[in-house]
């Protein structure tokens, strides 16, 4: 039952969301344009605020689903939890359903470890929220974010396959946002609200 709940929680993460309301949008592949990612940030500067909402909600309420999920399989084991957070977030960025391609993990990242971490994932959103605000770089502020929320855990005292996932899910987002960086610092990264053409790198 393990390792179905783990499971599980990849395939919810695995769904497409970005993908399918890129394709209701009328954006056959959202994959083909901006970044390739099927992220909010790449749709937002693709085809504006309102599909970008509905795929940051989208992908938000399917991390925490996926966790929730696992939970009530496993009877609320705390190592399972952690795997199905992690799992979530692989899916996300590697989806079954779309030959292993997806996003970088923040909002399904940020709906999973919500269930798990609650107190040190709202604690790393004014982070979150500073950052873009004084650079205009979502990248940026993810990565940032992101790195906090393992450390408030262990501040908080969550259990250890709690922290331990959060960790891993910072890992991965800091692994998916490699171009980002190095656009960061080469100071080439767009900045929110630049839109983005067919083959921009952004």
């Amino acid at each position: 039952m393990r390792a179905s709940a783990v499971l599980v929680a990849y395939l919810i993460g695995a769904v497409p969301v970005g993908w399918m309301v890129a394709r209701a949008f009328g954006v056959s592949d959202i994959r083909s344009h901006g970044s390739g990612s099927i992220g909010a940030t790449n749709v937002l500067r693709t085809l504006g605020r309102r599909a970008a909402i509905v795929t940051l909600l989208g992908d938000v309420l399917k991390g925490g689903l996926a966790v929730f999920t696992a939970a009530a399989l496993s009877g609320g084991d705390p190592v399972v939890t952690g795997a199905a957070t992690v799992a979530a977030v692989v899916g996300n960025c590697w989806s079954v359903f779309l030959g292993f391609r997806g996003g970088k993990g923040v909002a399904t990242g940020l709906g999973a470890l919500l269930w798990i971490v609650p107190w040190a994932t709202l604690a790393a959103l004014p982070v979150f929220v500073a950052v873009v605000a004084t650079t205009r770089y979502v990248s940026l502020a993810s990565l940032l974010a992101s790195a906090c929320v393992p450390l408030g855990a262990v501040m908080l005292r969550y259990p250890s396959p709690s922290a331990i996932a959060a960790l891993v899910v910072a890992a991965i987002i800091a692994a998916r946002h490699h171009a980002n960086i190095a656009r960061l610092r080469a100071g080439t990264e767009p900045r929110l609200g630049q839109q983005s053409g067919t083959h921009s790198p952004a």
